[in-house]
């Protein structure tokens, strides 16, 4: 992921399809059924915001909260 001002970093459960997403703010999400193309375009996307501003933020539902971003799927 390129470097981000918004985003401090994400973790992508392919089971799952919960991509978990930590922002700098310190709040933590969990994005619901997200398919496996988005997560990569998220880990490819120039800006790592504006990605996710378009194809993530109100597209999929969302449990806020936290995770562990060290656990492997």
């Amino acid at each position: 992921m390129a470097s981000s001002s918004v985003i401090e970093s994400f973790l992508y459960d392919e089971h799952t399809q919960d991509l978990n997403v930590v922002f700098r703010s310190g709040r933590r999400y969990t994005y619901k059924s997200v398919p496996r193309e988005i997560a990569e375009g998220l880990s490819a996307a120039a800006s790592a915001g504006e990605f996710f501003n378009t194809h993530i933020r109100d597209q999929f539902t969302f449990e806020r909260g936290r995770f562990d971003t060290q656990r492997q799927p």
